[in-house]
């Protein structure tokens, strides 16, 4: 491999953004979120802060990004003819991408997400379109076509309810929640509200 300026080896594409992104998972599991520096990231990946500022215009976006690159697919969800075992699947997948960060790296990552008014913008926007949540309505909706479940109860804040149970479960526990608790909230709570009839 050849060397570029400073002695950096030169890269581009998705090598460069496969290795910058590597080092973020890198420092967010070593630093946590809140220590994490532009500075850090370029180091570890051997590269320089310009270049990681032609990609991503500060700290927020790139974490995001590597958060975004270990996230399950939200083009194809799970369609395994039952909704409960499409969210079990889709769930598990998205709480196992951080598998390999220490829990307080987590921790941080969502404490910092309720004190840093920009990181929680840039977190809810990839909630939303072609994220989690619309994954979730896509699921749903296919269940509600089913016959599964009442399609009436398909409301932005009852379609969001697993993740919003799950993020809690984690704040007030300290740990990512197992398969097991993930299958408690599915069965104890959001299964038996979509199944119910709606008043309407």
């Amino acid at each position: 491999m050849t060397s570029g300026r400073a002695g950096f080896p030169r890269r581009r594409g998705d090598e460069l953004e496969g290795a910058i992104l590597d080092a973020v998972w890198a420092e967010l599991a070593e630093h946590g979120y809140g220590r994490l520096t532009m500075d850090g990231v370029a180091a570890r990946a051997r590269t320089s802060k310009p270049v990681l500022y032609r990609r991503w215009p500060n700290r927020v976006e790139l974490v995001m990004a590597a958060l975004g690159r270990n996230a399950p697919d939200y083009q194809e969800p799970p369609d395994t003819g039952e909704l409960r075992t499409d969210l079990l699947v889709f769930l598990g997948g998205l709480l196992h991408r951080f598998d390999d960060l220490p829990v307080d790296a987590v921790h941080g990552l969502l404490v910092d997400l309720m004190r840093d008014p920009e990181l929680r913008s840039v977190f809810r926007t990839g909630l939303t379109a072609e994220g989690p949540v619309e994954t979730l309505a896509v699921m749903m909706r296919r269940a509600a076509e089913r016959g599964e479940i009442d399609p009436a109860r398909l409301t932005p804040r009852v379609v969001s309810l697993p993740l919003d149970l799950l993020r809690d479960a984690f704040m007030i526990g300290g740990e990512v929640p197992s398969d097991q608790v993930i299958a408690e909230v599915l069965d104890e709570i959001v299964l038996p509200l979509l199944r119910a009839p709606s008043k309407g």
